[in-house]
């Protein structure tokens, strides 16, 4: 840093001081916490897959590939949670794709014959 950019504001043309008082020279105030504005973004849906006695394992598996793009091991995770547990928390979309998905699934299933039930619950 040259001499001259401390008193012309730096080399990009920062000013060396705010010039509000309690703030240091080099600090610049970006925003007033009075001024900032909370973004919210969209709620997310859980996607949430139930057990049934007639749809394979190995459809489950591939849906979850398919559909819910998940990898194979994370696939074959969640088919045996649902297996063991009667229910399993898929993964959690804003509702309009958790809705899209599960009609994807549901599409699949009844297509190959199986009675697959998937569920969204909003996100707490």
């Amino acid at each position: 840093m040259r001499a001259s950019d401390t008193q012309t504001g730096g080399p990009f043309g920062v000013a060396a001081s705010t010039g509000e008082p309690g703030t240091e020279p080099g600090v610049v105030v970006l925003d007033d916490p009075e001024t900032v504005h909370e973004e919210r973004l969209a709620p997310l849906w859980k996607v949430i897959c139930h057990d049934d006695p007639i749809t394979t394992m190995d459809f489950v598996v591939e849906m979850l590939t398919k559909v819910f793009r998940l990898p194979l091991a994370r696939a074959m995770e969640l088919m045996l949670r649902v297996h063991t547990q009667k229910a399993a928390v898929i993964g959690l979309w804003p509702e309009s794709v958790a809705r899209k998905k599960v009609n994807r699934a549901h599409a699949m299933a009844r297509a190959d014959q199986f009675p697959l039930t998937l569920s969204i619950e909003k996100d707490d």
